[in-house]
């Protein structure tokens, strides 16, 4: 068993989201994902990923391609999220990551919420 994963926060808020803009809101994905690590000692922070004001229906966000090039670095190999829908929400690409890249990456996800 692994000792330590090396821990992407990644969050994201979309100007669609509308009014759950309050509960979906950086800080509030933050304070999830912090509580979350917090009861989970295999889990060390290594970078905070966020795209605020991005759509999910796309990948070409800013944080996301940063976090991506510190995969291919391998400085990170576990991804947290609030939930999948701050991942993404297109469900092909979103499959794609999560079903193909993150395994032939070894990365580790963890959508907190469902």
């Amino acid at each position: 068993m692994k000792s330590k994963y090396k821990v992407a926060k990644y969050m994201r808020l979309s100007r669609d989201d509308g009014d759950d803009r309050e509960s979906e809101s950086i800080e509030n994905q933050r304070d999830i994902i912090d509580n979350y690590i917090q009861e989970h000692e295999d889990l060390e922070v290594i970078g905070e990923y966020a795209d605020d004001g991005f759509t999910g229906t796309n990948f070409n966000r800013p944080g996301f391609q940063k976090m991506l090039e510190d995969i291919e670095k391998g400085k990170i190999d576990c991804i947290i999220t609030k939930d999948l829908s701050r991942f993404g929400r297109d469900h092909i690409d979103t499959g794609y990551y999560l079903e193909r890249y993150f395994p032939s990456n070894g990365i580790r996800y963890i959508a907190i919420r469902r």
